[in-house]
């Protein structure tokens, strides 16, 4: 275990302090949760051999220069990608450190468009401070990401988005993201400094949210108030996010990665985090009665193929998981290939490396050069029943619940993020919960107020008793705002399952989610069933909007990413197509309809 004063090294100032070794759940009946690669096309290469890795395919590639940025070495920047080669043109995050977008935000945008270094800056760079133009289908205007570690957040903080979003009338919503997270759509240039300056004032931060940054920490939704968790995550989350963006300050040492970089902390046996499609998942465990996670590396999906987290074979105290996560970053920007941006994640580099070689590189930058081996066991039951969170469910804390609320496909507008900050004022503690389903939840609800709060007119639009089908639907932002997107997601996922659910009736829970195109956004491949957005000709031979059709994803402890099922269906005739592989696969009952229904 690092020392107190190690431990200053690597995390910033004003971080919260992590949990003790006190705060663990029941010991788990099962082993360690083993995931293997799943890829498609094609599985993980072989692993190379013990020392058969080159010493000079071990150099570092990137080096530090003036004002603390890392850039790669002159040596490297043969055959790059055009984001890397943006990336070199000018260094993305002084538009937030020197304070650039103060100054580009006062451009209009048709000069913009006549300098290439200015349009990279608005189409490209403005990614590493969380805003992304939508050229393609909102053109002069912006969605921004946030970050929300664990998917937490206030009254407050909700009720300054939604005056964000409200001046913008019909041009500003809101999404909550499959990394519980906030986005706001409709954003203009000119407003970013000041909205830059509110987000500050309620304790928020869009920077590095996007491109080649650390995505948002995910972590239990019902961490700190569920009976059967097994650690908050809370603390952990907001200490990684507060060491990924130096307090908000911008973390310079892993603002250049190959390409984006996920992380979660498992709190409960649910595993509401997804941790086999996270770059980075901190799994609990116990090791010689210390409390601590065992590491699971290289979980990602993306166009060409995707592949669960693999065992790294490493613990780490509950109080030293910052050093390890900087060690990984480090390796990782350090020696990740930046060609194909289709074979960048950070799996590819394990692939070509080794497990073994990987995990010394990792080793090699851990204080003292020590990474302990993995714990025998971690502590996630592989028989537990993953739960429902919708609703109203008891909490850990005596008269007290939360309340789960599905939000259809995510999509909010300001006035409902408004009478969802009200709700949480007078109905809770002022808090709100993000969740990866795009949903949320309301915590620390005396009992006796419940019943006045499932009578509230919001929760006709946002149900805590959605049915079967609409409970797990998930959807991406689609063609509506998203110039990458094939075909229009949410809209239709909402009129698909309304139709479906007119033909026939399902006895569980079926979890469907669509994307809009290969990146895969919305996890088409841990869904029972994922609609992936792509063209195809129809009957009459005409160019339609289509879906390849994915079957048999799962989450939880026996959690397992799946392949195409069927290739480009005409999202016109998706609906019987889906009606009936819910009766053949997920035991359906087929619905009596009338002679003269549609």
């Amino acid at each position: 275990m690092a020392s107190s004063a190690s431990l200053q090294r690597f995390l910033p100032p004003s971080a919260h302090s992590t949990p003790s070794s006190s705060q663990r759940g029941r010991r788990a009946r099962r082993p360690v949760l083993q995931c293997s690669a799943v890829s498609a096309p094609s599985s993980s290469s072989p692993a190379p051999a013990a020392g058969a890795v080159a010493a000079e395919r071990l150099e570092p590639r990137v080096e530090q220069r003036e004002g603390g940025y890392w850039v790669l070495k002159e040596k490297y920047r043969t055959g790059l990608n055009p984001q890397e080669k943006v990336k070199l043109g000018k260094e993305p995050m002084a538009l937030f450190t020197e304070s650039g977008i103060r100054d580009l935000a006062k451009i209009p945008m048709a000069e913009i468009d006549a300098d290439k270094l200015a349009k990279e800056d608005v189409d490209v760079r403005l990614k590493w401070l969380g805003l992304f133009h939508r050229r393609k289908q909102q053109y002069g205007r912006f969605m921004m990401r946030l970050k929300l570690p664990n998917g937490v957040t206030t009254s407050e903080q909700t009720r300054y988005l939604a005056s964000v979003i409200d001046k913008y009338g019909e041009e500003g919503c809101a999404d909550v993201t499959t990394r519980q997270n906030w986005q706001i759509r409709g954003v203009t240039l000119p407003d970013v400094p000041d909205i830059l300056d509110g987000l500050h004032s309620v304790g928020l931060t869009s920077l590095q949210s996007g491109m080649d940054n650390v995505r948002n920490p995910v972590g239990n939704p019902l961490a700190g108030i569920d009976p059967d968790e097994i650690v908050d995550t809370r603390p952990y989350t907001n200490l990684l996010s507060s060491y990924i963006t130096n307090n908000s300050q911008g973390n310079l040492a892993v603002t250049n990665l190959p390409r984006k970089w996920n992380v979660c902390v498992i709190g409960s046996h649910d595993l509401y985090e997804h941790p086999h499609i996270n770059d980075l998942a901190y799994m609990p465990a116990e090791k010689d009665g210390k409390f601590g996670f065992n590491l699971l590396v290289g979980g990602f999906i993306s166009p060409k193929r995707w592949g669960e987290a693999l065992p790294l074979d490493a613990w780490v105290p509950g109080d030293d998981i910052i050093p390890v996560c900087k060690a990984i970053l480090e390796a990782y920007r350090d020696l990740g290939t930046r060609g194909n941006r289709q074979k960048t994640r950070m799996m590819w580099l394990i692939d070509e490396l080794g497990m073994e070689v990987f995990r010394s590189e990792i080793e090699k930058r851990m204080p003292g050069g020590v990474l302990e081996r993995a714990a025998a066991e971690d502590m996630i039951d592989k028989a537990w029943e993953r739960r429902d969170y919708l609703g109203v469910h008891p909490q850990k804390q005596q008269g007290l619940s939360f309340v789960g609320l599905h939000v259809p496909v995510g999509r909010v507008q300001a006035a409902d993020m408004y009478s969802l900050a009200r709700l949480a004022d007078e109905y809770g503690s002022g808090e709100l919960r993000l969740t990866v389903e795009q949903n949320i939840v309301l915590p620390n609800v005396p009992n006796d107020k419940i019943p006045s709060l499932l009578a509230e007119p919001l929760l006709q639009k946002f149900s805590a008793q959605p049915s079967l089908l609409m409970k797990g639907l998930v959807a991406c932002t689609g063609n509506q705002f998203c110039g990458q997107a094939i075909i229009e997601t949410k809209a239709r996922a909402l009129r698909v399952t309304r139709d479906v659910e007119r033909r026939v009736s399902v006895p569980r829970a079926v979890r469907m989610h669509w994307t809009g195109c290969p990146n895969s956004c919305a996890q088409v491949q841990v869904a029972d069933i994922g609609f992936m957005g792509c063209l195809t000709k129809n009957g009459s031979g005409k160019i339609v909007e289509a879906a390849d059709i994915f079957v048999g994803g799962r989450v939880g402890s026996d959690s397992h990413l799946t392949g195409v099922w069927k290739k480009a269906v005409p999202c016109e005739d998706l609906v019987p197509v889906v009606a009936d592989l819910l009766v053949e696969r997920f035991g359906a009952v087929p619905r009596e309809r009338e002679e003269d229904e549609e």
